[in-house]
């Protein structure tokens, strides 16, 4: 699995951790930035991370700032995304389970780095539920289509060109 991960300045310590730990995971690791805890914006990392989901670059999309809250409203901008702020790990197994969540944006400031690494862990090992919640899905993608012009199948899958 390939994993695109960024940060803002108040990610980036525990960015940098989670890299070196998803790598120790096996997981092959696309770190989009910044390079530094210079003050950087986050919807340029949020974007870049999103839009390696989106293009099928990266399989799931991790995404660390001072809450998670700005990183989430910045990636779900991104035609295909579907972004959840996590803060603790039944919220990651849920997001997945029923909502087929493909970016976890994490708190760099108001959660611990282990705890983050329990919710990336669920976040990336847990799988959709399907059923009753696909049709959930279906609809949240296809209010992608009405705000980009561009169409879903019947599963709500984006369909490009």
């Amino acid at each position: 699995m390939i994993i695109s991960i960024g940060s803002d300045h108040a990610g980036f310590e525990q960015k940098q951790k989670l890299v070196d730990y998803l790598v120790g995971e096996g997981y092959e690791v696309i770190d989009r930035g910044p390079d530094s805890d210079d003050r950087v914006d986050y919807p340029d990392y949020a974007a870049a991370v999103a839009h390696d989901v989106s293009n099928g670059t990266a399989d799931r999309g991790v995404l660390v700032c001072g809450t998670g809250i700005g990183m989430a409203l910045a990636a779900d901008k991104v035609v295909g995304i579907r972004a959840a702020n996590v803060i603790n790990v039944q919220f990651a197994e849920l997001c997945r389970q029923h909502n087929d969540a493909n970016v976890v944006t994490l708190s760099g400031r108001f959660v611990d780095l282990e705890t983050n690494k329990q919710i990336v862990d669920t976040f990336l090992t847990t799988k959709f539920e399907g059923g009753r919640h696909a049709m959930r899905v279906a609809k949240i993608m296809r209010l992608d289509a009405d705000k980009g012009g561009v169409s879903t199948d019947a599963n709500g899958n984006v369909v490009r060109g």
